[in-house]
């Protein structure tokens, strides 16, 4: 997979990592990656996954922008208020990198659409607020064997983990919590979905060229507030109805 010498240039910076390299690259250009979310997570991760590279990068969202999304969800414009957020979205990463083929899927991902969806992707990455959603991804990727990256955030504390088979999401939050928060009830820093949604992106680049270490099978928890972070293991759940025996 040839590059030309716009691309050589573009992407300079990471052509010289030991770990990236001109393979590497050429992985990122093949890859095939889709987005759930566009939203504090799935928004910085597209432009940073645009801008590496990544050939293929399909946007799933039904929503559209609204004026209480601006202070942490920076690819979108005051301008852009009332405009499909996947519309939005793909406007930035093509602004920013012309080569990256970006789909757009104006629909809520539900269980007659994510088999489909989710098949036809290498890479899931998860950035919706919403407990059911995620666990409806989380068990879609298990049964179709996609590696998924799922990321989280509110008031001040951020998640990222990283599940290719067991444990898997589910393992993690079995059902949905009865009281479940969102970012509108509890509140979020604007800029700590730039923080998570560049890790997830981080995370999803290392899958897709096989380099250092993901967070497979583990959690990273950040705390924002006071400028900590730990990593914990998550257990695989014999008893998972995705991915137990």
């Amino acid at each position: 997979m040839a590059f030309s010498d716009d691309e050589v240039e573009r992407y300079s910076r990471q052509l010289v990592l030991a770990e990236l390299g001109g393979p590497g690259q050429q992985k990122l250009k093949a890859a095939k990656v889709l987005i759930v979310g566009c939203g504090g997570v799935g928004g910085p991760a597209a432009l940073y996954l645009a801008a590496a590279g990544v050939g293929r990068i399909t946007l799933v969202d039904g929503d559209r922008v609204a004026l209480s999304n601006l202070h942490r969800q920076i690819q979108f414009a005051t301008a852009e208020i009332g405009d499909e957020k996947t519309e939005a979205t793909a406007g930035a990463m093509r602004a920013i990198n012309p080569d990256v083929r970006v789909l757009q899927v104006f629909a809520p991902l539900d269980a007659d659409n994510a088999p489909s969806w989710i098949a036809d992707n290498d890479l899931v990455i998860d950035g919706t607020d919403d407990f059911a959603t995620r666990l409806l991804v989380s068990d879609t990727c298990v049964m179709l064997n996609k590696p998924l990256v799922s990321a989280a955030l509110g008031r001040w504390a951020g998640q990222i983990g990283v599940f290719t088979g067991r444990p898997c999401y589910r393992c993690l939050v079995p059902e949905v919590p009865p009281d479940a928060e969102t970012c509108q009830r509890v509140g979020v820093v604007g800029a700590l979905a730039g923080v998570v949604g560049s890790m997830a992106a981080l995370e999803a680049v290392k899958l897709i060229i096989g380099a250092g270490r993901p967070l497979d099978g583990r959690l990273l928890i950040y705390d924002g507030l006071q400028a900590e972070a730990r990593t914990v293991e998550v257990a695989a759940d014999p008893a998972c109805r995705a991915c137990g025996g």
